[in-house]
């Protein structure tokens, strides 16, 4: 005898009251933070995303197909920005702003499809942190492939939870073929998903993901397995023990322990809303509480690949650099304990400090970026025994480095985005502050009275 269970359908909960005049200041403090992104935000056009700019750009004019190691899946889909710039005179000006549009997109999506099963004051609150106080906004800037596979994961996984299974399922495929790298995160977070609603079907996912990759190899490289990594895949020899190795072959042990908490790469300081709790929060919000879920499993699951990679560190660039989903979760869980405080006071005080840390990173990201940081670690471009400073050290790692020397130069752009980065920030801290202030004046106003009473 066959059981037969039917996966679990999305339930609509009635929104929580929203105010109109907060939805309108939000909505607008969305828009121009995608306009300033877009044209007040200079571009980064050097290591990997300038790579894939040429090849992209050698297919489109020589008809050639590079056999290099970068995927050219998300590229790819980049080309009618590439033609319409070729039209216009720009094709760079365009293409290098592919991945600010994935993310407006992106994120357009999240709230249509959200809006009636989380609460929309929730959601705005997301996709504000996601814009000013996450790594995306770094990201954003470049042509690189991450924000590629992070947005069609993100859009994936909200389309699985309102019920659109299969074309949710394709998008994070596709995304994941682009970072094969991340196939591993998405069998975790499959077992995840088949755990949840009982079918084993859905692992042909993964397989789908997996013929892609292979398919892609085949077509440039000439065979399904050909990685394009198989040759001389390993960083300079330095004065960290375990340099120079090949592959997969940093110790797992260390890996996390970098990653997770070193000054220059961890994600404790570049995503710290990662390590807040929310799950008692999200109780009666079932999407929440499954989307949450799902994005942890694909975060432990790259946190796991990655923390073993031999350039765990992804070298000068800014952060984290192949964790970048992390700020999904990161994001929703600050946005939750901002949406749903708690009645502690410890707890407000910690959201302070994770929400101030997060916009900091995000405007950093935006605004100064790393650009002078590899100056000082990798001064001969190979970085001998001086790349481990800027892992590890405060005082060189791309958060804080600005304030050691005083910042880089910054054009009238930039100094107009991080003002108004600034004024978004103050916004989405002044909620959790007021309540701080609360507890500490319920805390001292009896401490007062009785100070009061004291005579000589």
């Amino acid at each position: 005898m066959s059981i037969r269970v039917v996966e679990r359908p999305t339930v609509h909960v009635p929104p929580e009251d929203d105010n109109r005049v907060a939805a309108r200041v939000e909505t607008f403090l969305i828009v121009a933070g995608f306009a300033g992104m877009l044209f007040l935000l200079p571009r980064l056009d050097w290591g990997d995303g300038s790579v894939r700019y040429f090849q992209l750009t050698a297919l489109l004019t020589q008809g050639t197909v590079s056999d290099g190691k970068y995927s050219m899946v998300g590229p790819l889909l980049s080309a009618p920005l590439w033609l319409i710039g070729k039209l216009v005179g720009s094709p760079e000006w365009w293409t290098l702003r592919y991945n600010t549009l994935l993310l407006m997109g992106g994120l357009a999506f999240v709230w249509f499809t959200l809006r009636d099963r989380l609460p929309r004051r929730l959601l705005r609150r997301f996709i504000l942190l996601l814009i000013f106080a996450s790594m995306f906004a770094h990201h954003q800037l470049g042509y690189n492939g991450e924000t590629f596979t992070a947005i069609l994961v993100l859009t994936g996984t909200v389309g699985l939870v309102a019920g659109k299974v299969r074309p949710g399922w394709l998008a994070i495929a596709v995304g994941v073929a682009s970072t094969p790298a991340a196939l591993p995160a998405m069998a975790l977070m499959t077992t995840k998903w088949i755990w949840d609603v009982r079918r084993l079907r859905w692992v042909l996912a993964v397989c789908s993901a997996v013929a892609l990759v292979m398919v892609e190899a085949w077509l440039r490289r000439g065979s399904p397995f050909a990685t394009g990594y198989e040759a001389d895949n390993r960083g300079n020899r330095t004065i960290m023990p375990y340099s120079g190795l090949p592959g997969f072959s940093y110790p797992i042990f260390f890996g996390i322990l970098s990653l997770v908490f070193s000054f220059g790469k961890g994600l404790l300081f570049f995503a710290p809303g990662l390590f807040l709790p929310v799950r008692e929060r999200l109780r009666d919000l079932a999407a929440g509480r499954q989307l949450y879920d799902l994005w942890l499993a694909f975060v432990i699951g790259l946190l796991l690949l990655y923390a073993m990679y031999w350039s765990w560190s992804g070298s000068s660039f800014w952060g984290p650099r192949y964790l970048l989903f992390a700020a999904v979760p990161a994001a929703f869980a600050l946005a939750v304990r901002c949406h749903r405080p708690g009645d502690s006071a410890v707890a407000d005080f910690i959201t302070v400090l994770a929400l101030g840390l997060s916009v900091w990173a995000g405007l950093n990201g935006a605004v100064f970026g790393d650009v002078d940081v590899p100056k000082v670690c990798w001064p001969d471009g190979g970085g001998q025994y001086e790349a481990p400073i800027c892992f590890y050290t405060p005082e060189f790692s791309a958060l804080w480095y600005p304030f050691v020397v005083g910042g880089k130069p910054l054009s009238a752009g930039q100094w107009i985005y991080l003002a108004y980065g600034l004024a978004v920030g103050a916004y989405l801290l002044a909620g959790p502050l007021l309540r701080l202030a609360g507890h500490l004046r319920t805390w001292a106003d009896p401490m007062m009275a009785r100070i009061a009473t004291v005579r000589w």
